[in-house]
Formats: structure tokens, C-alpha cells, sequence
């Protein structure tokens, strides 16, 4: 009997690419930005509102706040002010969406917040601070085997592997810098092929070649990439008909 398999498909939304009802019927969960490195109280809102409407889990996107280098940049800031800032933007979020009885789901890092909670421990642990202060359960979205994953493993925090459809890898599971031209992958059949690979076999093609171990239940497509909307169009058409279930 054929194995099947099920998975994940999220997106980073609010960010100001405006493409939200498009992409929202084609995910399975979403990442808001909260106003640090992208987004406002209306954008918040409407996303909300979006992914009520299409059954979408929700999860809150902070970042470092800088939204002159839309979070991509790593911020020197204290301990104490990124938590405040955390929490303040996971609490906004939250705050609308209790008004629209929406439960949030998860909670996944932007950019270099992200990347550098992957590798590093002091941040990690500002971040996992942040979770444990909450009132409410979230699960964190995070890399396979990073520093924050088995940090919130430790903590009792739910996590979701989370994986990347549209970009490439390193052999060290860090993801090719945006400097580069082979960061991201355009061709919708690459995206699913890159996709089939981590499921099925728990490997990825890192972009010297080799085969790194990796686990994923999640696969984030950036509402960024130019072409995101045929790409997720495309994976929902080809992912069933290969054995993987979009759930």
C-alpha cells in the first residue's frame, strides 16, 4: 500500500504585497505581521478576517522592530526590549483576533529574527521567554534540529517543523542568503519537487549537491515571491495526485 502523506502550507501575509485573497483559498495557515517590520491595525484585521472566511489557521508574525529593513536584518537590541516588543505585537494581534473568535494557532519569527534564532541560544531563549509569558497555548514554527526548536522542546512548547517550498538550502540547513541569485526558486516544478523530496525522503538538496536530513510538516511559500499564486495553485493541483494531502 502506498504511503500517504499530510501536510502544511503557509505563508507569511500583511506584509504589504496586497495578494492576501488570492493566496488565502490556496493555504492551509498564515503567518500576520504584526506591525514591526510590516503591517498595521487594518492590515491585521483584514487577514484576520480573510482567514476566517477560508478556514486558515492563524499564527503571529513578529519580528525585530525595523521596518526600514523589513526585519531582514539582524537589530542590536537588549533582551528585555525584544521581549517587550514580542509580546506586544503577538498581544495586538491576538487582541483582534479574539474579537473575531479566532484562536491563534501558532507563532512564527520573521526574517533575521528567524534565522538567527535557528543558531542562536540567547536570542532563542527570548524568544521561547516570550512564549511561556502568554495566557493562551501556541505552537512555534520553527526549523528542523535548530537551536530555538529543541529549546522549546525543553520548555514544553508545541513545535512544527517548518520547512521552505521556494528556497534553497545550505548543507548546514541554513537558507542561501537573499544576497545570492539560487536564493529562491521560481519554477513552480522545482518548488514541487524540492517539496516531494522533504516529505517522502526527509532529505533536501542542499545547493553543493548533497542530501542533508531534514523534517517538516510545514512548507512556507513567501507571499513575496513573484509568482506565489501559481506556485501554490500548482502544488495544490500536483501534491494529491502524489501522494501528499494539503490539510
Amino acid at each position: 500500500m502506498t504511503k500517504s502523506f499530510k501536510i502544511d502550507i503557509n505563508a507569511d501575509l500583511g506584509e504589504g504585497m496586497g495578494n492576501e485573497a488570492l493566496l488565502m483559498p490556496l493555504i492551509s495557515s498564515c503567518n500576520i505581521a504584526c506591525g514591526a517590520h510590516a503591517g498595521d491595525t487594518s492590515t491585521m484585521k483584514m487577514v484576520l478576517e480573510l482567514a476566517k472566511q477560508n478556514s486558515v489557521k492563524v499564527g503571529a508574525h513578529p519580528s525585530f522592530p525595523d521596518r526600514e529593513n523589513f526585519g531582514r536584518k539582524i537589530m542590536q537590541i537588549g533582551p528585555n526590549a525584544l521581549k517587550a516588543s514580542l509580546l506586544q505585537q503577538i498581544l495586538n494581534l491576538n487582541e483582534f483576533a479574539d474579537k473575531l473568535g479566532i484562536k491563534l494557532n501558532h507563532i512564527k519569527p520573521h526574517g533575521a529574527l528567524y534565522n538567527l534564532i535557528a543558531i542562536d541560544e540567547d536570542t532563542a531563549t527570548v524568544v521561547i521567554e516570550t512564549i511561556k509569558h502568554l495566557d493562551f497555548e501556541v505552537k512555534l514554527y520553527a526549523p528542523y534540529n535548530s537551536v530555538i526548536a529543541n529549546l522549546a522542546i525543553r520548555n514544553n512548547i508545541e513545535v512544527v517543523y517548518e520547512a521552505f517550498a521556494d528556497r534553497n538550502y545550505n548543507d548546514d540547513l541554513t537558507l542561501v542568503s537573499r544576497k545570492k541569485d539560487n536564493a529562491i526558486i521560481h519554477k513552480k516544478e522545482g518548488v514541487l519537487s524540492h517539496v516531494l523530496k522533504m516529505v517522502k525522503d526527509e532529505k533536501v538538496t542542499a545547493v553543493n549537491g548533497e542530501n542533508i536530513e531534514i523534517k517538516a510538516s510545514t512548507f512556507c511559500v513567501h507571499g513575496d515571491t513573484e509568482n506565489a499564486v501559481e506556485i501554490l495553485e500548482f502544488l495544490n493541483a500536483e501534491l494529491p495526485r502524489n501522494g501528499v494531502e494539503v490539510e
